[in-house]
């Protein structure tokens, strides 16, 4: 998906800078970026760390750089932040975003004189690239931002780096975050609130849906107050969420364990050990065993010290190598045991179902499987979980597909498939608990995870198990 940090200070920024932005480490791994504003003007650094952390591959940068305004980022596609001259004057620019209508926003835009776009290495338009083509697009950056906010279908959140401060916007729905920290002579930005904590900031404030702010080293203007409806997105405390972030006033680790809590509330099976799966399963796992009296334990162990996050690379081959080569059994925990494993989704199914395979092989005596949220019936259209291009490469889709005889499932059909209370939903959980080779497996109901974040629903995103909008 993607992440990013922001600093206006009275001092030098890049020290800040450089840590706030690595502590979105967690939401990318293919780039990172930082550009900074200072007495010699724009500086830029941008580098691939798909194979070496993000403080390694910029330890020289941060020697070098100097600046009292900067901006970086973890994306996990794009290069970026992108520096940008344009009637506006000269600007850079990060963004968090996912645009479904980059072909229509295209055409719009060659037809009123833009020129070119310069392609990525996959052959598609920097999504960054794009978004600053609308903002220029109209008389000033207040106005082009807001343009950009509203003309895109999908989500963008962003931040742009002027030589007199940062301007920040937050998606028109507030489907990604954005807050801002303070501290003596200076102010941050970010998309995780923990990332500016150990670098002396508090919490100053959450921009609001489509609020539109300007930060600078002597304080916080806002140019565009915040709309009233809000779709941010849940997954973000399921799954997406370092276990010490909040968003909107929600921690991130609270809501796994009520979540672990009301799925052992409604269960009736009774294993010897509950286990989360590293790392973002081990909350979950963790309520579940608290409420249940079930003792907690760790089967295997994620080596982390040089093993990426597995659901980030786009080659699948490569993910599923890296899920199974980076999970280290504990043999005296598994051999004759009755496992519960509890993870916070199933998404394709394929790394779950090699995990429950090397349990097995190692000598468990039954794999029980709990998901943290319902079963992901419809593709996300807001946030870059994935970069499949097919709601088939879900194994629930692949499931109904089969169920039904055909690839091309009516809506009113697929809700079925999503009500916990029909036999369609019954038949498709049991189809995958055996295809997956599960003893048994059971989903979060809906109700229950929402419960579990405790926000009015019709301010949260849902559509990825429910398909409302």
């Amino acid at each position: 998906m993607g992440g990013f940090f922001g600093v206006a200070a009275k001092e030098d920024c890049v020290f800040d800078l450089f840590f706030g932005t690595d502590y979105h480490s967690h939401l990318g791994t293919r780039r990172g970026g930082m550009a900074v504003f200072g007495e010699k003007g724009f500086d830029r650094a941008i580098h691939n760390i798909e194979n070496a952390p993000f403080r390694t591959k910029f330890d020289k940068d941060v020697q070098q750089m100097k600046g009292h305004l900067g901006i970086g980022c973890i994306s996990d596609y794009e290069p970026q932040p992108l520096i940008v001259r344009s009637h506006h004057g000269t600007y850079a620019i990060t963004t968090v975003s996912k645009i479904n209508n980059t072909d229509e926003i295209v055409r719009s835009i060659f037809s009123n004189g833009n020129s070119h776009f310069l392609e990525m290495s996959g052959g598609d338009v920097n999504p960054t690239e794009l978004v600053a083509a609308l903002i220029n697009q109209k008389e000033n950056l207040i106005e082009g931002i807001h343009y950009a906010l509203e003309t895109i279908d999908g989500s963008l959140t962003l931040m742009i780096l002027t030589a007199k401060g940062i301007y920040a916007a937050r998606d028109k729905y507030g489907r990604t975050p954005i807050a801002i920290g303070r501290k003596e002579d200076a102010y941050c930005i970010a998309f995780e609130k923990f990332s500016y904590l150990n670098l002396g900031y508090q919490d100053y404030k959450e921009l609001g849906p489509g609020e539109i702010d300007v930060v600078t080293p002597d304080g916080v203007k806002t140019l565009l107050a915040p709309g009233k409806e809000m779709k941010i997105c849940t997954f973000l405390w399921v799954y997406y969420g370092y276990p010490s972030s909040s968003y909107e006033g929600v921690s991130v680790e609270q809501m796994r364990y009520r979540c672990g809590q009301k799925m052992a509330k409604r269960d009736h099976v009774r294993p010897d050990t509950v286990a989360g799966v590293p790392d973002s399963g081990i909350a979950h796992a963790v309520g579940y065993s608290n409420a249940s009296g079930i003792p907690y334990s760790r089967p295997f162990i994620k080596y982390t010290p040089t093993w990426p996050r597995s659901f980030m690379p786009t080659i699948q081959s490569k993910r599923n190598l890296i899920a199974k080569m980076k999970l280290i059994p504990v043999h005296d925990l598994i051999r004759g045991k009755r496992l519960m494993l509890v993870d916070d989704s199933i998404v394709r199914g394929t790394q779950m179902r090699e995990t429950t395979e090397f349990l097995y092989q190692s000598g468990a005596k039954e794999v029980h499987i709990r998901s943290a949220c319902p079963p992901l019936v419809y593709g996300c259209k807001y946030l870059n979980f994935s970069r499949s291009s097919s709601e088939m490469d879900l194994i629930t889709r692949r499931v109904i597909a089969r169920l039904e005889g055909t690839e091309d499932i009516p809506d009113d059909v697929l809700q079925q498939y999503t009500d916990p209370e029909s036999p369609k939903y019954d038949t498709m959980v049991e189809e995958i608990r055996k295809e997956l080779d599960f003893t048994t497996l059971r989903y979060n109901r809906l109700d229950d995870m929402l419960e579990a974040v405790g926000i009015p629903k019709e301010k949260l995103c849902t559509y990825c198990w429910d398909g409302k909008e």
